[in-house]
């Protein structure tokens, strides 16, 4: 498992790098690297989840998803506080991106090309779970850090997301067995292929836009990388082992919680007033680092599953 996904960043560092080099040729503008990353995140990213779905029934796989679910929970259940507590607030800290930042991963553009990597559509599938509460949590407590207003009207909209309807339509087709016939099924194959290269190059272009040695200056991307790449993925993964859950669903969960900051953060960061700047810095030292961080998080936890066993 380690190698695979070692082998993964380092593809994904490729792609992203293509992305970079786009940008910086011209190839793709920031218009157009907008529209890509609207594309991917409601047609790509919600056809794969989809088809995530699509297989046999079995009661294995039920009880490994409610088991993900679960999990998820625990997992912001611990990073939330923790996050709060180890990030303080200072008078020259960007403290609502950091704390952000710590907290909320990238688990639909890096999470599902690792597990799909990993684990395949069945890794996919059980990510579903993670990328529901996910969903859920940052349109609510996301913003509500990021804002300080508690509005849980957000709550709904979630709901109407194409990622959320694909999740919901995912499962009607799973627990009924209704299988797509050849050809529909064919062809968004064909657009579930697209997600990891698009998703790459997509980030490749927004990373180019970054300063870079504005970046390395700033100590506080490199606390706020610790803290979401390694302090808070460590402890994950220690209370997850203790739980003792299925190896693939336990690894899925970590990968995801370990995946580098999200971009959510840049986009709150925009709507909110924030530092979008500051919140694209982590964002780029956080892809960049995770290609590091993500096989030392993996290898802990196998090291930590056997020693359970």
């Amino acid at each position: 498992m380690t190698g695979n996904i070692i082998r993964q960043t380092i593809i994904m560092l490729i792609l992203i790098i293509t992305g970079v080099i786009c940008s910086k040729t011209g190839m793709i503008s920031e218009k157009a690297n907008k529209e890509l990353s609207r594309f991917m995140l409601q047609v790509v990213n919600p056809v794969l989840i989809f088809m995530s779905y699509q297989t046999d029934f079995h009661r294995e796989l039920v009880r490994n998803l409610l088991t993900a679910f679960g999990l998820s929970v625990l997992a912001f259940g611990v990073m939330i506080p923790l996050a709060y507590i180890l990030v303080r607030r200072k008078p020259d800290r960007e403290t609502e991106i950091e704390r952000f930042s710590s907290i909320y991963s990238n688990c639909g553009f890096m999470g599902i090309p690792l597990v799909n990597a990993m684990f395949g559509m069945e890794g996919v599938f059980y990510l579903t779970a993670f990328i529901t509460v996910f969903n859920v949590v940052v349109w609510t407590h996301g913003v509500i850090l990021m804002t300080g207003e508690r509005d849980f009207r957000q709550v709904v909209k979630v709901f109407y997301s194409p990622t959320i309807l694909s999740i919901v339509l995912g499962m009607l087709t799973f627990f009924l067995q209704i299988r797509l016939p050849e050809i529909p099924s064919a062809a968004l194959n064909y657009i579930k292929e697209l997600n990891t290269p698009m998703a790459m190059i997509v980030s490749g272009v927004t990373m180019a836009g970054t300063d870079v040695k504005s970046l390395i200056r700033k100590g506080g991307v490199y606390r706020t990388c610790a803290m979401k790449l390694l302090i808070l993925p460590l402890i994950v993964t220690g209370v997850i082992t203790l739980i003792g859950a299925d190896p693939k669903v336990s690894a899925t969960v970590i990968v995801a919680a370990a995946a580098p900051p999200a971009t959510m953060c840049t986009l709150f960061s925009l709507r909110y007033g924030k530092n979008s700047l500051y919140a694209s810095e982590i964002f780029t030292a956080g892809t960049i680092l995770s290609v590091l961080t993500l096989p030392i998080i993996t290898i802990i936890n196998e090291y930590l599953s056997k020693m359970r066993i």
